[in-house]
C-alpha cells in the first residue's frame, strides 16, 4: 500500500515538474516584484489548487468536466486572464517605462495571492485531472473520498514545495535580472510565454 502511495506521489511530482500557467506567472512575479511577490503568487496558487482539490472530493469538479459548456467558459476566462497578464507584461518592458520605474513601482505589478489563484483556478485542466487521474492514483482498497483528500494535499505540498524552491532559485540570480535590459528581456519573454499559454487554452480541445 506504502509502495502505491510513493508511486502516486512519484507522477504527481512529475506532473508538477512539467512547465504551465502557473510556473509562467510566479516566473513574471519573481522577476519583476522579487521573492516575497514570486512567494504571494505561488500560495495564491497552491490555493486553488486547493479549491479543485475540495470540488473533487465533492463531486462537483466531475460536473465541469462533464459540461463542455462551462468547460469552455472557464477555459476561456482563463486563456484571457492569462493574454491580460502577458500583454501587460509585453507593455510595461517598453524601454521608456523600464527606465521610470522604481522599487516602489515594481512591487504594483502583477505578484499577488490574487494573481496566483485566478490563473489556478481559472485553469479548467485542472478539474478534468483531479477528476480522471487522481482517482487513478486511489491505492487499491483505500476509500476513495480520504485517498483523494490525502493526494490532493501530497499535490499541493510538492507544488509548494517546487515552486518556492524555483523562486528561491530566481532570487540568486536577481542581481542578473535587476540590470535593466535583462529585465525588459526577460519581462517581454515571459509576457510572450504568457501570451502563447492564453492563446494555447484558448484554441485547444478539451
Amino acid at each position: 500500500m506504502i509502495s502505491a502511495l510513493l508511486a502516486a506521489a512519484a507522477v504527481l511530482a512529475l506532473l508538477t515538474l512539467v512547465p504551465g500557467p502557473d510556473m509562467a506567472v510566479v516566473t513574471q512575479a519573481s522577476l519583476t516584484g522579487g521573492r516575497s511577490s514570486g512567494f504571494r503568487v505561488a500560495v495564491g496558487i497552491i490555493s486553488g489548487l486547493l479549491v479543485w482539490g475540495l470540488l473533487t472530493v465533492l463531486g462537483l469538479s466531475a460536473l465541469l468536466a462533464a459540461s463542455a459548456e462551462a468547460y469552455t467558459a472557464v477555459k476561456l476566462a482563463g486563456a484571457a486572464y492569462l493574454i491580460y497578464l502577458g500583454a501587460r507584461a509585453l507593455w510595461e518592458s517598453r524601454t521608456s517605462r523600464m527606465q521610470q520605474h522604481s522599487t516602489a513601482a515594481r512591487s504594483q505589478k502583477p505578484g499577488t495571492w490574487k494573481t496566483g489563484f485566478t490563473t489556478n483556478l481559472l485553469n479548467p485542466k485542472i478539474a478534468v485531472f483531479y477528476t480522471s487521474l487522481l482517482p487513478q492514483l486511489v491505492p487499491a482498497g483505500w476509500p476513495t473520498g480520504p485517498s483523494l483528500t490525502l493526494l490532493v494535499l501530497i499535490h499541493a505540498a510538492i507544488s509548494i514545495a517546487w515552486l518556492s524552491a524555483y523562486v528561491m532559485l530566481l532570487s540568486r540570480a536577481r542581481s542578473t535580472f535587476e540590470k535593466p535590459k535583462v529585465r525588459q528581456a526577460l519581462e517581454r519573454i515571459t509576457g510572450t510565454v504568457l501570451l502563447g499559454f492564453g492563446a494555447k487554452i484558448a484554441l485547444e480541445a478539451r
